[in-house]
Formats: structure tokens, C-alpha cells, sequence
């Protein structure tokens, strides 16, 4: 492989970050539907508590803490938002039928993003290590600590005894050659 050259390096880390705010966006995205599907299947279920032959004293919510104690006829009619905030009333099974629908549509969707969101992940990686072993060709061979194989090390320091306490010994890190997913 030839030398990489700095373009290309900034090429691959702008797609990194690029794919990584996709990927967060996906992910919020991936957030609100199943929360949606969430709702669904829970009007699914209250739908499905009403007895055919109606109820009185049912409380319903209105939102806030704040619930409605209403008697339901048998056979009510179920009000639907059909899109662009047109309502269309429905029998209960016609309410059933439809919300499953969308709940069928929703998984489709989160299923498919989720897919995305993979693929997109998988690409950020090899992107990733890509960018990782041009850097890692860039900045060479370690250099060797004593010189050529055949010389000796230099004496050890053991023989000489120490005033001070010894530190700890540190890692120097190079300071803006290792890049990682989150720079």
C-alpha cells in the first residue's frame, strides 16, 4: 500500500464523524418509534378490554393525572387520526385492524432503521481501523531501544543505590496520533 497522505486521513475521519452523528440520529430516531409502538400496543390492549356489551363508569385519560368517567356503548365508535389531523370514526374491529396495521408498518420501519444503524456502524469500524493503521504507517517502526541487536545493553543501575524513591514509570503518550471513534 503506498504512503497515505493527509487528504485521504481527513477524508476518513470526517466520514467517521459524520457516520457517528448519523448513527446518534438513528439511534433517537429508532428511540421515538419504538415508543410510538409502545403506545400502539397499549391502545391495543385497553381496545381490547372494552366488553362487547359496553361498560358504565369507564375512566378514560385525558391527560395530566386528570380521567373522564364515561359510560361506553356496545359497538362504540372509535375515533382514528388518519394523517394531516383528519379524524375518521371506526367500528372497534375496524380500530383493531387498522392500528395493527401501523404497529406491522413500525416494526417494518425500526427493523430497517436498526439495519441501517448496523451497517453504518460496521462501516465506521472499518473506517476506523483503516485510519488507524495509516497513522500507524505514517509514524513508522518503533525505534529500538538499545541500538543494533549484536550491542550489549548499557549496565544495569542496580548496583548504585538510590536516595530518592523511584516514580512510578509513565507512558508517554503522543499527544495527537492516536485517534480514536470519539475524536
Amino acid at each position: 500500500m503506498s504512503t497515505p497522505d493527509r487528504a485521504e486521513l481527513q477524508r476518513i475521519a470526517q466520514t467517521v464523524d459524520t457516520n457517528r452523528k448519523r448513527m446518534e440520529a438513528l439511534e433517537q430516531q429508532i428511540g421515538r418509534l419504538e415508543q410510538i409502538r409502545i403506545e400502539q400496543v397499549q391502545t391495543i390492549e385497553t381496545l381490547a378490554a372494552i366488553p362487547p356489551e359496553g361498560t358504565k363508569g369507564a375512566m378514560i385519560p385525558l391527560g395530566s393525572g386528570v380521567q373522564i368517567i364515561v359510560d361506553i356503548p356496545s359497538n362504540p365508535g372509535v375515533v382514528i387520526d388518519i394523517g394531516s389531523r383528519v379524524q375518521a370514526e371506526n367500528t372497534l374491529s375496524e380500530a383493531f385492524e387498522t392500528i395493527s396495521e401501523r404497529g406491522e408498518e413500525l416494526s417494518r420501519l425500526i427493523e430497517n432503521l436498526t439495519e441501517e444503524f448496523n451497517n453504518l456502524e460496521q462501516e465506521t469500524l472499518d473506517l476506523a481501523n483503516i485510519f488507524n493503521e495509516q497513522i500507524a504507517e505514517l509514524q513508522g517502526p518503533e525505534p529500538e531501544l538499545f541500538g543494533n541487536a549484536n550491542e550489549e545493553p548499557p549496565p544495569s543501575t542496580e548496583a548504585v543505590p538510590k536516595t530518592t524513591e523511584s516514580k512510578p514509570k509513565r507512558r508517554k503518550r503522543k499527544r495527537g496520533t492516536e485517534f480514536t471513534l470519539d475524536d
